[in-house]
């Protein structure tokens, strides 16, 4: 029996090299639109047409437009026929909804990594003292926006060390819908010192092998947040994110 030989044909090289550009280009484009989103670059609001959005991030409208059709199954944009692109504002219900999910996602996530054999477990408890260490450094500075980026940092690495990609992704989603909100009320809260010490509780807990403890400690810093959240999102009149 002959074996098939590699095609010679250079279009077919051609066609396949094409498409590795094109998936490469979607990609550059959907990474650059995230972040102006999360950066409010492209504020709340803010709808231009997929022509208008390729000039201003410096690329062509084919890969912005696939990108935005990913970043709409995000939550993060609308695509209008014939009227481009909207990106979404977020509510106070839209945060109470968030919060619903994270409570639920973080507790299980702590509770996964409590239960990890040993190695793994203080690897992860380790990772987590260390961003909530960039945390303290960050409030005793008074640097707001370098304590969000550790605070986000640590609950990331919570969910990247329970080892589930599923979770991943959709809190993922979920982060990127909220990061406006969370970024915009910083100056706003009173508590980031107790943020603090209940990132070192879930911590202690992952460290002790103590799965119900790190759960229930996991599950109060995210309701103890969205309390003191959503109030103020409703004294202010923030009612669009």
């Amino acid at each position: 029996m002959t074996r098939a030989q590699p095609s010679k044909d250079p279009d077919a090289r051609t066609g396949a090299n094409a498409g590795e550009k094109r998936t490469s280009l979607v990609d550059d484009a959907y990474a650059a639109m995230r972040a102006a989103i999360r950066n409010a670059s492209f504020a709340p609001g803010y709808q231009a047409s997929e022509q208008e959005i390729a000039l201003r991030l410096g690329m062509s409208r084919t890969p912005v437009h696939e990108a935005a059709i990913r970043l709409q199954e995000d939550g993060l944009v609308r695509v209008l026929p014939r009227k481009g692109i909207l990106i979404l504002a977020l509510a106070p219900d839209d945060m109470r909804e968030i919060y619903d999910v994270v409570i639920a996602m973080d507790g299980r996530a702590a509770e996964l990594v409590a239960a990890l054999p040993e190695p793994e477990r203080l690897a992860a408890a380790q990772a987590l003292d260390a961003h909530t260490d960039a945390m303290a450094d960050a409030h005793a500075g008074g640097d707001l926006p370098a304590w969000g980026q550790a605070d986000g940092a640590f609950h990331a690495a919570l969910i990247e060390h329970a080892r589930n990609g599923r979770m991943s992704r959709i809190v993922q989603a979920i982060n990127d819908q909220s990061h406006r909100a969370r970024m915009l009320t910083l100056n706003l809260r009173r508590a980031l010192d107790a943020s603090i010490a209940e990132h070192r509780r879930i911590a202690r807990a992952i460290r002790a092998a103590d799965p119900v403890e790190a759960l229930d400690a996991a599950r109060q810093h995210r309701i103890r947040a969205r309390d003191e959240l959503l109030p103020l999102l409703n004294s202010y009149g923030l009612k669009h994110l």
